[in-house]
């Protein structure tokens, strides 16, 4: 599927000429105004937010900086277009936690490769991330209320390896969310659905306590959930690549 931006900006004509350039490679939403597109996010999994400044009812500035202060959307990076480019705009627009500034008149291939360039880099350190068994999670966070949401929810994770049914109904409950709000910081932060990351944290637990050296694989595969040393195996080298005994040898 093609990642979802949200493009905003009073002026129609720009919202048709930037929906044009990028609709090849994105799906496309389009609001006028901060409050607009406020709307936009509370209902769709939206990637990235490119945005203008200058806008009525709420402006550029105020929309970034009501994305990056809530905790729903700080995970989202927010573009800022803007023809006053002067240097205290840019920073102000850097303040309030924008990920790149673009000044008016912009080459639609420069600003191709900001989006292009903040959509990679996010999703390797995602992929980095699921596939290094000791890596933590907290290194996928894109902001200080991201990183305390992902290390409650790996404690959870974590106090409940041995409830083989741990799945979102029972999450949403202990981190007193909705399941879909849970389900939809989950997924946008990490890739991952619920069940996929109670797996990977339950895998990951497994690599540490490998790593002590103190336990037999099939002890380990128990402590983590698992009642099939075969079916823990399995589960090992899909995600890591490599299985349990060859981990352990290599450590």
């Amino acid at each position: 599927m093609k990642p979802t931006l949200l493009l905003v900006d009073d002026n129609e004509d720009i919202l048709s000429f930037l929906g044009d350039e990028l609709s090849e490679k994105y799906a496309i939403l389009k609001a006028h105004d901060g409050r607009e597109a406020l709307e936009y996010l509370k209902k769709e999994a939206v990637q990235l937010v490119i945005s203008d400044v200058m806008m009525p009812e709420m402006d550029g500035f105020d929309l970034c900086r009501a994305i990056k202060s809530s905790f729903d959307y700080c995970h989202i990076p927010v573009i800022l277009l803007t023809a006053r480019n002067t240097l205290q705009s840019k920073i102000e627009g850097l303040e309030l936690g924008a990920d790149a500034y673009v000044d008016k008149p912009f080459s639609t291939e420069y600003l191709q490769a900001q989006i292009a360039s903040l959509l990679v880099n996010r999703s390797k350190l995602k992929d980095y991330f699921a596939h290094s068994p000791l890596v933590h999670i907290k290194t996928i966070a894109y902001s200080r209320a991201d990183e305390v949401f992902l290390e409650q929810l790996t404690e959870i994770i974590v106090n409940n390896l041995e409830d083989a049914d741990l799945d979102i109904d029972k999450l949403a409950r202990f981190m007193n969310m909705s399941r879909p709000t849970l389900y939809r910081k989950i997924k946008s932060i990490s890739d991952l659905t619920p069940n996929e990351l109670v797996t990977l944290t339950r895998l990951k637990k497994a690599a540490e306590l490998l790593r002590q050296g103190k336990y037999k694989i099939y002890e380990v595969a128990e402590m983590v959930g698992y009642h099939s040393q075969t079916n823990f195996g399995r589960s090992f080298l899909k995600q890591f690549g490599m299985t349990p005994s060859e981990y352990v040898e290599g450590k």
